[in-house]
């Protein structure tokens, strides 16, 4: 999962609300007192240590804003590319507020200042808040917008920087206040950079590094070309393509950067026309070899001219100016540079050709990721087994087990490390979808309470993400349950054979079905998209109403959960590509199902087999066997013997008598998401 910004269309959340109210044997949610967040009703407030002062910070910026007029200034979580993940220089919400969640936009006006996220960071958003702060449980700019309106005065100026806005963001904030005096002001100057100030983190002076060969699914000429011949073959002849993503320009030119933590991406823009390659970028920091590259071509159509990172505004207005036509992908276009080109000189779509490039893997990339998976399964199979030694003598905490998985990887072949901040949570803290440990507060695991670990790797070969939930003890009869059911969720996506144009969203709920039987359910979305050696959640794949359709060669993650508050968290998650399914009938169309390639065991002590159905265990026991054949011939060849036993013990067969039956609600779910999958492609 990583911290994935991900949730469940309202359709599903409908159903959910429908299934909840006939489901039988619901268990009651407990409550619990807690001393680990803000209390701003007392006098004086109660803050934990995790809370930020930010009192003099706000003081700063309120000055700066009356400097420029500014009555309510918008700040986002993001970055200039539309980044999830950001670097510490570009950490402005963080900086501001304390809160270091991935996803929230906060308003600060003269006297009140207020932040937005989701239901995933309200508990986190308490313990890192301090009482300067309204904590507002909705991420809608409606809300954002109503909340302006109601504590600024008519005639006020709204501002934000419009470079680190998208187009549909702006646009929402554009409507929420028009016809009502206010003013949304674009300010180019970056009003919490100044109230920064020199504390602000210098950008990043590393280098830019070519990928070897070997480790790339086709030379930059040879993509470069196939975006050009997409621009030939569109409809409206776009003369240029404009990539703002950061992933986008590193896979265009096979290079990597460190200018993001985890993410192997660096700052960068690039205009490719029919003729012209024009990347935006700090020269100096390129190797030899990536300069030598990106030169090799010159003089000609496949020669790149470099231009410093700056001047991508000035070069785009001066392009702009002649007959041309600019192919952007809005999500990852920022509304400053988006106002820049003259509307009818536009070709908006979601996604660039090059986003839609990235997302299907070809054959060799599929090879990496596979391999890739089978290193980091030797990890993770590793630090399962110390966990099994370890904790039972109370010597592992949270962050020690973080430590731990990440010196795993790393001493795996092309490993470059975590692919994002290892997530390692027992018992309660597991309930926070998205907790990471620090060396200041970090809980002692325990063998009587379930520990969550969600961690990846960044290898030159690919990117991986997994997720084991485990117990060491004797689980609640509640846990086991919620933990098969999560178990039978991720099983029903992964078997599910479908009809190919099918978008992720239509089958969704197969990961939810289980739970919904009891009433039961998780409110973040159920799997991303993921990279070769690029960001662990890679658009535009996965389950959401905003991905595309599911197609022969993406890889997605498929995490199921269920999250009890104040007492545990479960949560599974493997990484799966779409592949052509082999069925008895073949009609024109391909059908398609998934292969997993996470390679680790389940948790034996956590699984009631008699929940499970007959093709639910099949299907398990075959996944077995699969790990069997790929783990454990790397762990003989590692030399890894004592995991090598771990691992033939953690994979033996379960008996398929022990299954038990269907009942009556899962059958009547399957029956009604027939009927909607035959009538819903895309």
């Amino acid at each position: 999962m990583a911290r994935a910004a991900m949730y469940p269309p309202l359709w599903i959340a409908a159903w959910a609300l429908l299934l909840h109210g006939c489901a039988a044997g619901q268990v009651p949610q407990a409550l619990s007192t807690r001393n680990d967040i803000r209390d701003c009703s007392t006098d004086p407030p109660y803050l934990p240590p995790t809370a930020t002062n930010t009192t003099a910070r706000l003081a700063v910026l309120r000055g700066i804003m009356r400097t420029h007029g500014v009555h309510a200034y918008i700040v986002p979580s993001t970055d200039a590319h539309m980044s999830e993940y950001i670097s510490e220089r570009d950490a402005r919400l963080g900086w501001l507020t304390g809160f270091t969640g991935s996803a929230g936009t906060a308003v600060v006006t003269q006297d009140k200042a207020a932040l937005w996220t989701d239901s995933r960071y309200w508990t986190q958003a308490e313990r890192e808040l301090d009482c300067n702060w309204e904590l507002q449980r909705t991420t809608s700019i409606e809300s954002i917008g109503m909340w302006i309106r109601k504590v600024v005065p008519a005639e006020g100026n709204v501002s934000l920087d419009p470079f680190l806005f998208s187009i549909d963001a702006w646009n929402s904030y554009s409507r929420a206040l028009h016809g009502s005096g206010w003013t949304l002001l674009p300010l180019e100057t970056n009003l919490v950079d100044q109230a920064w100030g020199d504390q602000r983190p210098l950008p990043s002076s590393s280098e830019i590094y070519s990928l070897p060969a070997e480790f790339t699914g086709s030379s930059w000429q040879e993509k470069v070309a196939g975006i050009r011949q997409q621009m030939e073959q569109h409809i409206q002849r776009p003369t240029a393509v404009l990539l703002s993503g950061l992933e986008e320009t590193a896979w265009l030119f096979n290079l990597r950067g460190d200018d993001i933590p985890y993410n192997p991406v660096f700052y960068s823009y690039t205009l490719l026309t029919n003729t012209t390659i024009s990347l935006f970028v700090e020269e100096s920091r390129l190797s030899v070899a990536a300069r030598e590259s990106l030169g090799s071509g010159c003089p000609g159509p496949l020669c790149v001219e470099l231009q410093e990172y700056g001047q991508v505004s000035a070069h785009l207005r001066r392009y702009a100016q002649g007959n041309v036509t600019v192919w952007l992908g809005t999500e990852y276009t920022t509304y400053g540079l988006y106002s820049i080109i003259p509307q009818e000189k536009l070709l908006e779509e979601n996604y660039s050709p090059v986003m839609m490039a990235k997302a299907v893997k070809n054959a060799h990339e599929q090879e990496m990721l596979r391999a890739a998976h089978v290193r980091d399964a030797v990890a993770v199979v590793q630090y399962l087994l110390w966990l099994e030694k370890t904790v039972p003598q109370g010597q592992v905490d949270e962050f020690s087990g973080a430590q731990h998985i990440d010196a795993l990887r790393w001493a795996q072949e092309h490993s470059r490390g975590p692919s994002f901040q290892s997530i390692s949570a027992s018992g309660l803290n597991a309930a926070l979808a998205h907790y990471s440990p620090s060396n200041g507060s970090s809980r002692t695991l325990s063998a009587r309470e379930l520990y969550l670990f969600d961690t990846g790797g960044q290898y030159l070969d690919g990117t991986t993400d997994i997720t084991r939930t485990v117990h060491w003890g004797e689980p609640t009869p509640l846990q086991k349950e919620a933990y098969t059911r999560v178990l039978m969720g991720n099983i029903d996506l992964s078997r599910l054979v479908f009809p190919s144009n099918t978008a992720g969203r239509t089958v969704e709920s197969f990961a939810r079905r289980a739970l919904w039987d009891v009433g039961l359910n998780y409110g973040h979305g159920t799997g991303h998209g993921i990279g070769n050696f690029l960001s662990v959640h890679e658009w535009p794949v996965g389950f959401q109403s905003n991905n595309v359709p599911l197609e022969a060669g993406m890889f997605t993650s498929i995490e199921p959960g269920y999250y009890q508050d104040g007492e545990f968290g479960i949560r599974i998650e493997d990484v799966a590509l779409v592949v052509e399914a082999q069925t008895e009938h073949h009609g024109e169309e391909p059908f398609l199902t998934f292969e997993v390639v996470s390679l680790v065991p389940y948790d034996r002590n956590l699984i009631d087999l008699s929940l499970l159905s007959p093709e639910q265990i099949r299907y398990l026991n075959s996944y077995y066997e699969r790990i069997r054949a790929h783990v454990g011939p790397e762990l003989q060849r590692q030399r890894l013997e004592e995991a090598y036993a771990w691992l033939q013990e953690s994979t033996k067969p379960f008996p398929v008598s022990s299954a038990g039956t269907v009942t009556a609600g899962t059958l009547a779910l399957m029956s009604l998401l027939s009927m909607l999958l035959s009538g819903v492609g895309a």
